[in-house]
């Protein structure tokens, strides 16, 4: 039977935010005026995405969650958007992994993030047997403990063998932790990254002028088919297509919202654009047209749409200078 769909694997957490007036001083007390939930990490955002890029590609969530209230929440909210949570592992040993969120309104926020469940996450955690997906998408490295001590290449490695495309992105870390992704590169179809990301990756200064050399590196070091770096003002492609660059859609300043979402929306436009067999200038337009949605919301998932609307509502856009 030929393998059709994508599948999400990884990272998978609560989002709790508590809006504050201020943020208190040492031994001081501040009122919580509102409390918000959401979806959060590498599986709810991407998988949701996808849907939204595109209701009629199979989405499918793997990932292990808690026992608990917030791991219901997690299923039930990726259910409502058509998502297939099957592949969710609950686990009595441990709570799902959260993150509270003191937002100061109009202000800044402070992050106090509990690994829980998502950090036992590992190969033995997916029904390779039962797994029918065209792309399996993993990530995040380097927020995963089993998956970035050896868990994330034998996962690569073995749906490899089975004949899935595989995907991965990371978090950005400042640290010499990197080092752990290097051996799954050579299992790694498609790598989809920022420019912080990818400099610390390839050992490389992520500066403009630097991207191009990056890309070659990281493809040097065993990505198989195409390496996909994303920042602020640009995008860039490296394939068997050749080199290709693509500036960012420029919004007004005021229609931004909130950019916690614009990396998995860019990831989850990228994977739709690689699934329907789009070509290296057009999966990044359509990647950089789906993370503009998501800047216009202040959530992670809430501004997606459909592929055709992003690129419609982008049409009339200019381009940022590079």
């Amino acid at each position: 039977m030929e393998k059709s769909g994508i599948a999400v694997a990884g990272s998978i957490l609560v989002d709790k935010i508590n809006e504050i007036s201020r943020y208190p001083e040492c031994g001081e007390l501040t009122q919580i005026a509102k409390i918000d939930k959401a979806v959060g990490g590498c599986v709810p955002n991407v998988a949701i995405d996808l849907k939204k890029i595109s209701s009629d590609v199979e989405i499918s969530a793997i990932g292990k969650v808690g026992d608990d209230v917030d791991g219901e929440f997690v299923k039930s909210e990726m259910q409502k958007s058509g998502v297939n949570v099957d592949g969710f592992k609950v686990t009595e040993n441990d709570l799902t992994s959260f993150t509270e969120v003191m937002s100061v309104k109009g202000g800044q926020r402070t992050f106090f993030t509990y690994a829980g469940a998502s950090a036992d996450f590992g190969v033995d955690d997916i029904d390779f047997d039962n797994l029918n997906c065209k792309i399996l998408h993993l990530g995040y490295f380097l927020l995963l403990a089993k998956v970035d001590n050896g868990d994330g290449e034998k996962i690569l490695k073995k749906a490899s063998e089975i004949g899935i495309k595989t995907s991965i992105d990371l978090v950005s870390e400042n640290s010499d932790r990197y080092a752990c992704v290097l051996p799954c590169l050579k299992y790694t179809d498609y790598l989809i990254i920022n420019e912080i990301e990818a400099g610390k990756l390839a050992g490389i200064e992520p500066t403009d002028e630097n991207l191009e050399a990056i890309a070659y590196k990281l493809k040097g070091l065993g990505v198989r088919e195409k390496v996909v770096i994303h920042k602020f003002d640009r995008a860039v492609c490296l394939s068997d297509e050749g080199y290709s660059v693509m500036a960012a859609y420029d919004v007004p300043r005021e229609y931004i919202k909130g950019k916690t979402g614009a990396g998995d929306a860019f990831c989850a436009g990228t994977l739709i654009g690689i699934y329907k067999n789009l070509s290296d200038e057009q999966i990044l337009d359509l990647a950089s047209a789906c993370a503009i949605m998501a800047l216009g919301a202040p959530d992670a998932t809430s501004g997606l749409v459909s592929g055709e609307k992003a690129l419609d509502f982008c049409k009339n856009l200019g381009r940022m200078k590079i």
